[in-house]
């Protein structure tokens, strides 16, 4: 059983306590708080690195390659991240994986703040750091489940996406200050010091009873079985498919936004930092929203609903021409790109058996992270070809298509989603025969 304070009483129905329920488990609590501060850290390395990359070059194109190396290698190496997480002790992968990331973040410190720093060196540590993450994200993700009791596991995922776009906010506007004052080296700087933080967090943690580790099988059969899993599950499957769509088409916007910022808004760097909490805003709303929910019924619905009307918030943007209608269209877009991230996480965390958890996982991380990447660089040399522009507006619409592509598919996958979360002790029999019977 996990470390964890009395349960709240049953008949407790205040917000706060309903939507930070997760919090009373202590070792949630250490990983939230070094998590938070190295999160916003994070974003500020984000927005320093890709102004740094413009400011020397001017070019979309390689503000789209320096975004496909830092996430190509998600793509290509997270099988083997989910195969580490499902077989090695998760709390020591993470510990692991985020030293490898502070030191990586105090050499690109250290080069920028010496004058060194070079875009093919910001692309060599971009992938190094992307090879990193192929471990790190889908052993955070499974991580979860160990730090909080089972039911609190939704609460768990959706105040960890909370947190991400809290500090998605504060990252960006504190790097606009730090940026225009002194200088983009010490962004590098403030975000290799924030992992200390998190570090510290995860050190502190008492794990009394870990996920059983596969051991039986080899590692290629591992990998195999959570690819057969996602192929033979149609709920998962399309629930990935889907997200790798949006990641693909949609989420390039943020590797375009200095063009925007600058070339099209004539914002500036400070242009830049309104553009991206504007999103950041958005995406602590949505996530915010999912805390409220105590269970899993209808959230297929809010994947559909959000995907749609992500794409259609991208085309407003894609199409604007003044800095306050694009601030003001970028917090709902942000606001349910967060909503069908976060929805789907859920439904696979909930879905995905305790024992191929991590694989699931890293399949998620490969279509978020991993095809984000490939966006990035399709949208990077579309811009180049047909403005910034018309490539967000495309990837919009296709946002939309692929919405409606699984609204279609999901009302035959239900029961099949209900009996996963049966199984995976996430519902009750009774509970899923009363949503079977509402047609939710």
């Amino acid at each position: 059983m996990n470390d964890s304070s009395p349960s709240i009483p049953a008949k407790q129905t205040h917000w706060s306590k309903a939507t930070f329920r997760a919090l009373r488990h202590r070792n949630f609590q250490l990983f939230f708080g070094g998590q938070f501060i190295s999160l916003i850290g994070t974003w500020m390395q984000t927005i320093a690195q890709s102004w740094l990359v413009y400011r020397l070059t001017g070019s979309s194109l390689l503000l789209g390659v320096v975004g496909f190396s830092s996430q190509i290698p998600v793509f290509l190496l997270a099988p083997a991240g989910g195969l580490v997480a499902d077989r090695w002790n998760r709390q020591k992968v993470v510990i692991a994986t985020q030293t490898t990331s502070m030191i990586l973040a105090f050499a690109l410190a250290g080069l920028a703040l010496t004058r060194r720093l070079e875009v093919w060196e910001i692309i060599t540590l971009a992938a190094g750091l992307g090879v990193v993450n192929a471990f790190d994200i889908p052993a955070r993700q499974a991580f979860l489940v160990e730090m909080v009791e089972r039911e609190d596991l939704m609460n768990a995922v959706a105040l960890n996406s909370s947190m991400f776009n809290g500090a998605r906010v504060a990252g960006p506007a504190i790097a606009g200050i730090l940026v225009a004052t002194l200088g983009v080296g010490w962004c590098f700087f403030a975000n290799a010091v924030s992992y200390i933080a998190v570090i510290i967090g995860l050190m502190l943690m008492r794990i009394e009873n870990p996920t059983a580790l596969e051991e039986n099988e080899s590692a290629i059969e591992n990998v195999i079985e959570g690819f057969q899993f996602v192929r033979q599950t149609g709920p998962v499957r399309a629930l990935l498919l889907l997200v790798g769509l949006v990641s693909f088409v949609a989420m390039p916007v943020t590797v375009l936004m200095p063009i925007f910022a600058d070339r099209i808004l004539h914002g500036g760097v400070q242009g830049y930092a309104w553009l991206m909490g504007a999103i950041g805003i958005g995406a602590l709303l949505g996530a915010l929203a999912l805390t409220t929910r105590r269970d899993v019924r209808g959230l297929g619905r809010w994947v559909f609903l959000s995907a749609a009307w992500f794409g259609a918030s991208l085309v407003l943007f894609g199409f604007s021409r003044w800095m306050w209608f694009s601030v003001a269209v970028l917090v709902p877009s942000g606001f349910f790109m967060m909503l069908d991230m976060a929805a789907t996480n859920t439904l696979l965390q909930a879905m995905a058996p305790d024992r191929l958890r991590g694989r699931v996982m890293a399949l998620y991380s490969m279509m978020t992270g991993g095809m984000a990447p490939l966006g990035a660089l399709t949208a990077g040399a579309a811009a180049d070809r047909i403005g910034a522009p018309a490539a967000v507006a495309i990837g919009g619409v296709a946002c939309v298509f692929g919405a409606f592509w699984f609204w279609r598919r999901w009302p035959g996958l239900r029961e099949s989603a209900r009996e996963l979360l049966v199984a995976a002790g996430m519902m009750t029999r009774e509970a899923s025969d009363e949503v079977a019977a509402s047609g939710d």
